[in-house]
């Protein structure tokens, strides 16, 4: 196995309410040393969850990104809070989210999304046998519900408005999970 860097320093540069901005003064076993920035969460992560109408139906949201200025149609998902696991979480947010709950849910796998310089954790959940159950969320509109069809999948990733690798890759994730079952 190989020896890590030995981290010498940590600096706070930036803080917003989502996120700190750290620099790291590096050295590797090589003898090289090297300054980093990464991206540090606030919180415990977030959950993106995969919530499935029948055996071969998801249910995807539109909403609005700010990050690319325009609705996205993705998985539903939020952040954990201080006293949830990410099941727990799970289903709050497709409470809140789409006025589902439901009654099977699995811990598929946990992504980073850049760890070279991200520490931001986001836990894939597999929610099955949804029922009705509505819970006030943060959102600041109501989230259009668009059922897809899992043999679908690669018409989905060919549409502008659908661009979340984070999605992508737990759809694709979901639907070889529960063709192995």
């Amino acid at each position: 196995m190989k020896k890590k860097p030995v981290i010498h320093s940590r600096l706070e540069v930036a803080r917003s309410r989502l996120f700190r901005i750290e620099s790291l003064e590096i050295t590797f076993p090589n003898g090289i040393e090297v300054q980093y920035e990464r991206l540090i969460s606030s919180g415990n992560g977030a959950v993106l969850i995969i919530p499935m109408q029948d055996d071969s139906t998801v249910l995807l949201v539109r909403e609005y990104a700010a990050g690319t200025e325009q609705y996205e149609l993705a998985l539903p998902k939020g952040r954990i809070e201080a006293d949830e696991n990410p099941v727990d979480a799970a289903n709050r947010e497709l409470s809140e989210e789409i006025g589902l709950a439901a009654r099977r849910l699995t811990l598929l796998t946990a992504f980073t999304l850049a760890p070279g310089y991200m520490s931001h954790a986001t836990h894939v959940v597999l929610a099955e046998d949804l029922y009705p159950q509505e819970a006030e969320g943060d959102e600041p509109e109501p989230l259009e519900v668009v059922p897809w069809k899992l043999d679908q999948l690669y018409g989905l990733t060919q549409r502008e408005d659908c661009s979340e690798a984070r999605s992508i890759a737990a759809l694709y994730l979901a639907r070889d999970y529960l063709e192995q079952r």
